[in-house]
């Protein structure tokens, strides 16, 4: 018996997220239909490093899986994406230590936000950013971000459907804009992340952008700890989970 960990690559516009459940195609079930077809019908469970909702991406997801083959890594790459669907694509395939675990060794996660800022809106980026058709002050979102970074309660920007019971302090290495023409990458790094605390800090740095609350409410918001604080939480399609870091 061995563990495999993967770099798994997906555009999940047409899976009701990561996770498997009742309802809706995942990409854990395809991932797991697939495994369980090369060992002959036996069920396979892999883990990932944390799941994703609905109309989110990833570039950088990871999982782990055990299995008694005795297939090249090389292989195993090849086998899987002759077997998923073409909007998911396993990217790296190699032999993990025996006791790797794909979500409680991670050390840190960097998520980006798309976002198209232009009048019109572009017909090929529709699945992956997000349309904001206002024009938007840079410079105040970039102080706003400069506010987020640190050690601090999330609790304001975290969903209230959260099943996390214990602390949501969290630290943020880094959260900026980049603006390639009229496409906005919002970046964050971190220890970790709270229920759609990217999407809710982007639906906020974004009405700080169209001039509808100050930067300097940020912190304001954090002391509040209420989620009723924050912005909108922004949509999920212009939503990766970039990479993990371990």
């Amino acid at each position: 018996m061995k563990r495999l960990k993967c770099r798994v690559e997906y555009d999940g516009t047409n899976y009701a997220g990561y996770q498997v459940q009742p309802n809706g195609n995942t990409v854990q079930a395809e991932i797991e239909k697939a495994l369980a077809s090369m060992h002959k019908g036996e069920k396979v469970k892999i883990t990932a490093s944390g799941r994703t909702d609905s109309g989110v991406h990833a570039r950088g997801q990871v999982i782990h899986f055990d299995t008694p083959l005795q297939i090249p890594e090389s292989n195993w790459k090849r086998a899987l994406n002759s077997m998923i669907p073409a909007d998911i694509h396993i990217a790296e395939v190699e032999e993990a230590a025996p006791d790797f675990h794909a979500r409680y060794d991670t050390t840190g996660k960097e998520y980006r936000y798309f976002v198209w800022n232009y009048r019109e809106p572009d017909l090929f980026r529709r699945h992956f950013s997000h349309h904001e058709k206002r024009p938007l002050d840079i410079e105040a979102i970039d102080r706003a971000c400069s506010l987020i970074e640190g050690e601090h309660d999330f609790t304001t920007f975290c969903s209230s459907r959260t099943d996390v019971k214990g602390s949501k302090v969290r630290t943020i290495h880094e959260a900026t804009v980049e603006v390639h023409g009229s496409e906005l990458v919002f970046i964050f790094k971190g220890s970790g992340f709270l229920y759609n605390m990217v999407r809710i800090l982007v639906g906020t740095l974004l009405e700080v952008g169209r001039g509808e609350r100050q930067p300097e409410e940020m912190l304001e918001m954090i002391e509040a700890r209420n989620r009723e604080a924050a912005g909108k939480t922004a949509p999920p399609h212009g939503l990766f989970l970039w990479k993990v870091d371990y």
